[in-house]
């Protein structure tokens, strides 16, 4: 296992990030690479729900990414999203390399990067999160998690919980 300062910048981003917020629990880092929110709640023994997956989207009126983080068992609707952001197209790897500092697989909802010039990604939090009192969310690499709960997501992020999954 990595020693602590030797793992990748973007999980030392999200823990540099979380203890600025004096949130309770230091990313974790496991031993297999959990790429998708399948992965992170069989690494971690939880329900796919569970998992605080970070989707990311390109708002069509200014290229800014959007970041909706729900649960791993649910979809994002983008009807019930697009009043909130507008139109909204698929991002790809490398926008959201570049709109958030991290790699797909790995999106934190703290600790971003954006490349110089742009802005850090509008963020949302869909309310379904709130169906459990522990979530785990990426810390800033597959490899990395977290653990906290809907509100604590809430407050480090500060973004809206909205209604934004699929029926």
């Amino acid at each position: 296992m990595a020693e602590p300062d030797s793992r990748p910048e973007g999980f030392q981003r999200v823990s540099a990030a979380l203890a600025a917020s004096e949130h309770p629990h230091p990313p974790l880092w496991l031993d297999v690479a959990a790429r998708t929110a399948q992965e992170a709640a069989d690494a971690l023994g939880v329900t796919l729900g569970q998992i605080a997956k970070s989707v990311v989207f390109r708002r069509k009126a200014d290229d800014s990414a959007v970041l909706v983080i729900t649960s791993g068992d649910r979809r994002v609707d983008e009807a019930k999203l697009k009043p909130h952001t507008g139109p909204l197209g698929r991002a790809d790897a490398d926008f959201v390399k570049a709109r958030t500092g991290f790699s797909i697989g790995g999106v934190s909802p703290a600790g971003f990067a954006p490349s110089a010039g742009a802005a850090p990604p509008a963020l949302f939090i869909d309310r379904e999160l709130f169906r459990f009192d522990i979530i785990w969310a990426a810390a800033g690499h597959p490899n990395g998690v977290f653990k906290l709960t809907p509100a604590e997501l809430e407050k480090i992020t500060g973004a809206p919980v909205i209604d934004v999954v699929q029926s």
